[in-house]
């Protein structure tokens, strides 16, 4: 039986191995899709002949972000013990709403409720802010 529990003990460690290594190969690869997405950006600023519209542009500019986001919500996981904190995906999910916004504003209805998700997010972070829910 000591046997099972000293094999029962080495799972997590094993498990959070491997999900640190998952997340440092999934950080390196948003790291070079940022650097992707910041030459397009670069390049179609510096081209004046770009047939891009401002709008196309805006959705980049929010997608380099987006990944800017990501890569900071990793690098927080580990610089706070292994944890995620909740108000890095609520300004991920207020920063997607924003860009889908942005590029897809064709039907009032739906940017109005996607406005009021906006306010909900901040709502929610307002909360997740407080003291009540604050976890140092």
């Amino acid at each position: 039986m000591k046997k099972h529990v000293d094999y029962v003990r080495y799972i997590p460690l094993f498990l959070r191995w491997a999900l640190n290594f998952a997340l440092v190969l999934v950080g390196l690869t948003l790291v070079v899709f940022l650097i992707r997405e910041a030459w397009y950006i670069f390049s179609n600023l510096l081209i004046l002949d770009t047939k891009e519209s401002y709008y196309e542009m805006m959705a980049q500019i929010l997608v380099f972000f987006l990944y800017f986001e990501f890569i900071a919500l990793i690098i927080k996981y580990f610089e706070s013990g292994y944890h995620f904190p909740l108000r890095y995906f609520i300004y991920i999910g207020i920063t997607a709403i924003v860009r889908l916004i942005i590029v897809d504003h064709s039907d009032a209805l739906a940017t109005l409720f996607l406005a009021g998700a906006i306010l909900l997010l901040t709502g929610a972070l307002y909360l997740a802010n407080t003291k009540l829910l604050k976890r140092e």
